[in-house]
């Protein structure tokens, strides 16, 4: 690495766990924070909308402030509120629709999550994400972050992209290339392979599933198909056990599951029934119900297997239609990589490995493997690497709607990008001077079954007969998978073209607006981020004393061990209620200097043992 200014982090944005890595000479690691690889896609915001913690602090209280604690976000990017369905039943935090208006007229559907009488959409906490990450690795670097490589679903469309990369742009971070995460797992996968291989990913995370077969050339990773669901995941799972505890103590009690605490309780109950199956034949649960209401429920992993078993038939039914569109056998497949936390469950193993008819590779870790890809990646476009190519494909089809309400496909699904097409079409009025264009994403032929990304007009064409107009409609997607659209009229020269808006996304003001916004708020964000570093410092370093005490409180003058003891309680105390980080940071110091007698106890008494 030559400059400093050429540092390029791999993020992965994950449902459950976002990590950050980076990769050198020496390959690509994990960026920690010390204590943990990863950090929980887990935002708490106090009474006013303020964010009060990220990450393992805000899953730890979940359940104290339910209607605070924000998870599962990545399932929502991209996507209106009506497109949300029985999504938003099964949160514990409650979520609106934020409706805007262009020239008088509302024209986009967005979801936000309400706090106090703030709306947040998806990508504004997404971003804090984001910014907890760029933290971490500037504290890494000991220098600014401005450019990263972010991973997504490789069946995230054009909405769900653009929704990333808004969170990148607010977050104060150039996203320089999206990745598909099968892709980047990939990466990591071939890092030190010389092979001809036909490989498949097996992605099953949070909130996502993804499939996509790849073949290895040497350092070539070219994509031949992709095929996914980004909305079936490890929540699902979890919502399996959910269900099945709140259906018995419906029958049992005559209760409903409906707070917010419950449902944020009965969630991570859920997880660590699953988890734990993922290990064990068994597993315990037991919820106090209050008024001497007890459930208590054994689930074998054979009933689990039964829960999850439709989830996991719609994985593998994308994994016929990948192996259909790449025209390939699964005695093609010479590996099947299981990427995400969830390919943890036996189960899936068994089944995957019964679907390809081989055993599962399962030597990397599933939940690090994407961040490590997305940093090989950064460290290709960095330059720091010059001997790998990656060759992606777009996961849906791309078209306009037209006359009748057809999808008029101009790129079609798996298609290597980046890439560009552009097809002619005409008028269908005498006189006609604009032409509305509908940009859709989908595999249906009817544009009502397809999704549709933005409108715009192609105004100022001179009045002809109906079909004298000749109209060049031209698609161009990115590296990024991010979609450009233009239409020309030929015999005028009048041109329009838009990059498309979703219409559940935020318009490019909005996200200045929102980058303004985290820009002004920096120093009290920074502030916040130091009073949780130092609260975890508090922590440590108590604990620390606790352990020394018990060693060596027998060395020191009984005075001395007092006065520690006490100072410990107070800074323990002072730390959960502190509002003033230079304070706190005071407090901590002059307790470190209370600890240097009983230090020097326990070097001496390690010096003597030795």
């Amino acid at each position: 690495m030559s400059k400093k200014q050429d540092i390029i982090v791999g993020i992965d944005l994950g449902t459950t766990n976002s990590l950050v890595a980076f990769a050198d000479e020496s390959g690509p690691s994990i960026i920690s924070d010390g204590d943990h690889d990863s950090l929980p896609s887990v935002i708490r915001f106090d009474e006013q909308g303020k964010i009060e913690a990220i990450g393992h602090d805000a899953r730890k209280h979940a359940v104290e402030y339910p209607e605070r604690t924000i998870y599962s976000i990545k399932r929502m990017m991209g996507r209106g509120f009506d497109q949300l369905g029985e999504e938003i039943k099964h949160l514990a935090y409650p979520v609106t629709r934020r409706t805007s208006t262009e020239d008088g007229e509302e024209t986009r559907d967005l979801a936000a999550v309400s706090v106090g009488e703030k709306l947040f959409t998806p990508p504004e906490i997404s971003a804090a994400i984001l910014r907890e990450l760029k933290y971490r690795a500037e504290k890494h670097f000991g220098q600014e972050i401005t450019k990263t490589v972010v991973t997504v679903p490789a069946y995230f469309d054009d909405a769900q992209r653009q929704a990333t990369r808004d969170a990148g742009v607010i977050a104060g971070l150039e996203v320089v290339r999206i990745v598909n995460e099968p892709t980047a797992a990939a990466l990591a996968y071939g890092l030190d392979r010389q092979e001809h291989a036909t490989i498949a990913v097996y992605d099953l995370g949070g909130g996502t599933f993804d499939i996509t077969l790849l073949q290895l050339n040497g350092d070539v990773f070219e994509v031949l198909s992709t095929n996914g669901d980004t909305h079936l995941g490890g929540d699902d799972l979890d919502r399996e056990i959910i269900k099945l505890a709140t259906r018995e103590i419906r029958d049992k009690f005559g209760l409903e599951i409906d707070t917010p605490a419950t449902k944020q309780a009965m969630r991570s109950f859920a997880e660590q029934i699953k988890i734990a199956l993922s290990s064990k034949d068994s597993a315990s649960l037991e919820i106090d119900l209050g008024q001497d209401r007890v459930y208590r429920r054994t689930i074998t992993v054979t009933e689990f297997e039964e829960m999850i078993a439709p989830w996991i038939d719609r994985t593998l039914e994308c994994c016929r239609r990948a192996l259909r569109d790449a025209q390939v056998q699964t005695a093609d497949i010479g590996q099947v990589v299981m990427v995400g936390g969830s390919t943890r469950i036996g189960y899936v193993r068994k089944r995957v490995g019964e679907f390809f008819k081989t055993r599962p590779y399962t030597a990397l870790n599933p939940e690090q493997v994407v961040a490590l890809g997305a940093s090989m990646q950064a460290s290709i476009l960095s330059g720091d690497r010059r001997d790998m190519l990656l060759l992606d494909v777009t996961p849906l089809s791309l078209g306009i709607e037209t006359m009748g309400g057809a999808m008029g496909k101009l790129i079609m699904k798996n298609t290597k990008i980046p890439c560009q097409a552009t097809e002619a079409f005409t008028t269908f009025q005498d006189g006609q001077t604009a032409v509305k264009i509908n940009v859709l994403q989908g595999e249906r032929e009817l544009a009502r079954d397809c999704r549709s990304l933005g409108v715009f007009n192609l105004t100022g064409i001179p009045p002809m007969s109906a079909g004298m107009p000749k109209i060049d409609v031209t698609f161009l997607i990115d590296q990024n998978g991010i979609l450009n659209v233009s239409a020309k009229e030929r015999r005028s020269g009048t041109v329009a073209g838009i990059q498309i808006v979703p219409a559940h996304g935020l318009t490019p003001d909005e996200v200045k607006r929102m980058t303004a916004e985290s820009i002004t708020h920096a120093v009290s964000d920074m502030t916040a981020h130091r009073m949780i570093d130092l609260r975890n410092q508090v922590a440590f370093d108590t604990n620390k004393a606790e352990q020394m005490l018990a060693q060596h409180g027998h060395r020191i003058d009984p005075t001395l061990k007092l006065k520690i003891e006490e100072s410990m309680i107070a800074l323990r105390t002072f730390a959960e209620e502190a509002e003033n980080a230079n304070e706190l940071a005071k407090r901590l110091t002059e307790f470190d200097h209370t600890m240097v007698p009983l230090a020097e106890a326990g070097i001496a008494a390690a010096a003597g043992e030795d």
